[in-house]
Order: structure tokens, then sequence, then C-alpha cells
């Protein structure tokens, strides 16, 4: 039963039937990769709770999207949806596992690089809607959902032109990260420009980059880095890039770019934070 919580499944109460042949198969695999070490108790349980949190959110997106396949074909009930499901999603399952091993692979060879680091140095950062609250009263469901999913979509594609990874995804805001400061600065003021565009659909952003030590767990990151980048953000002007010292000092010298030291402020957790303002170069 605690696998099935961590799952994020609703409670099951006695004699009511909830689990199925899969389920046993299931327990029986993970009781194979504790055996072979690969799963101790407080790992089993973190990275159950996160495939739970992950296939949940993918599930809901997966459905809603069915649903409207469902609808485009003239289907307005259960039994239409699981017509277009039985069709669709052997399918879907072959992408998802071919997705799943070229990003494991990925992530095998960049892990591997920093083998027995505790943290390693890269550029974190935040981009952020402004004025999303305010925008969100006025739109319509429809139109909030276009809104943050061409958000979304374009932070990845600059993320990636850049060689850097999108960790989350936060309705108004993205986290990503560069294994070099310049990329990360980068990113951040190819999307600044791509909301000053008129021709461009992408919403007026603002941006904090942070670079130094990091903590990975679990497709996350962690750490004093992660936090001035977050900081950063909040205390940044509509249409502005903020970095914190360590990003500053690694791009003094990088052509086309331009910094200008701002005052000291205090944000939660950094009495005397020291911003720079980063431009492009005239």
């Amino acid at each position: 039963m605690e696998l099935w919580r961590l799952l994020g499944f609703p409670h099951a109460e006695e004699g009511q039937p909830a689990f199925t042949s899969a389920d046993v198969d299931a327990l029986r695999h993970t009781a194979g990769l504790m055996q072979l070490g690969i799963l101790s108790p407080d790992r089993q349980a973190a990275l159950v709770r996160t495939w739970g949190r992950s296939f949940a959110r993918l599930a809901d997106w997966q459905t809603s999207l069915l649903a409207d396949v469902t609808r485009e074909r003239g289907g307005d009930d259960v039994d239409d949806l699981l017509t277009v499901a039985v069709e669709v999603l052997p399918l879907v399952e072959e992408l998802q596992t071919y997705v799943w091993r070229r990003h494991l692979a990925s992530a095998a060879s960049r892990i591997l690089t920093v083998a027995g680091a505790s943290a390693v140095p890269m550029a974190v950062g935040f981009v952020d809607i402004v004025g999303y609250t305010a925008r969100s009263k006025t739109l319509t469901e429809a139109e909030l959902v276009d809104l943050v999913e061409e958000f979304e979509d374009a932070c990845a594609d600059v993320v990636i032109e850049h060689h850097g990874r999108v960790i989350k995804n936060l309705g108004d805001a993205v986290l990503f990260t560069c294994d070099r400061i310049e990329d990360a600065a980068r990113v951040a003021l190819e999307l600044l420009e791509l909301a000053e565009d008129p021709d461009e659909p992408f919403p007026d952003v603002r941006a904090g980059v942070a670079y130094g030590d990091v903590v990975e767990r679990l497709g996350d990151v962690f750490g004093p880095t992660v936090n001035i980048a977050s900081r950063l953000t909040s205390i940044a002007r509509p249409s502005t890039v903020l970095v914190d010292e360590g990003a500053a000092a690694e791009l003094e010298d990088v052509t086309g770019l331009e910094l200008h030291r701002m005052r000291r402020t205090s944000v939660k957790g950094y009495a005397r934070l020291q911003p720079y303002r980063l431009r492009r170069s005239d």
C-alpha cells in the first residue's frame, strides 16, 4: 500500500477490488531491483514518488488529447474514447520508451562525466512571465492553456538550441540549466528578444541567471545557486536579465555581452545580494 500511495493513487478500502496481475508483476520487479542493490528503501520511495508525479501529469495531458481527438471524430462517450485509445496507445507507448531510452543515454553520459562529484558547477536560469496573474484573469481557459504551452515550447526550443536542459515548467516560469554560463546568458537574452518581437506570440518576460555549484537529484537541481537565480528573477524588472557575481565574473570578457553592476539588495535568504544587469553590447 505504501508504493500505491507514493504513486499518487487513491486509498483503496479494505475488501475493495483495486489490484490486478499487473500490480503483482510491478511488485515482483521492484523486489528484483532491491535484491540487485539498485533500490534501497529510501531510493525506492524517492523514485516511485517521482514516477507517480511525472506520469500523472503525462497521463492527464494524453487523456485530454485523446478526448479532443475523439470529439473531432464525432465521438462523445467513454466507449468512443476507449476505441481511440486502443488504436493510439500502443504507438504512444513505443514512442515513450524510445524517448526515455534516448534521455537515459544522454543522462548517463552527462553523469558519468562528473562521476564522484557531489555538486558540479553549472549555470541555472529562471524565465518568468511578466504580469501572469493579472493577465490570466482576462483569458479564457483555452487562451490560458495556449499562452502557457506557447511559452513552454518557445523556452524549450531556445534552451535546447544553446545546449541546455529544461529542468521543469512552473506554469508562468521555466527553470533551465546549462553547463556553460555563456550559453545560459544567451538563452535569457534571446527569450527577451523573442518577447519584444511584435510578430511573435511570446509574452513579456524577465530572467535571472546564477553560476556556481549545483546538486542534481532525480532530474531536479538544488543548492544556493538555484535559490539565487530564483531571487534574481523575482527582483528583475520586465524585459531584464539579472545575473549574480559568479555569472558576472565568468561573463566579464565574453564578446558581445555587457554587464552593469547594480545596487546590492536584500531578498529572502540573502541580505546583500549583488545583481548585475546583462545586455548585449551595442
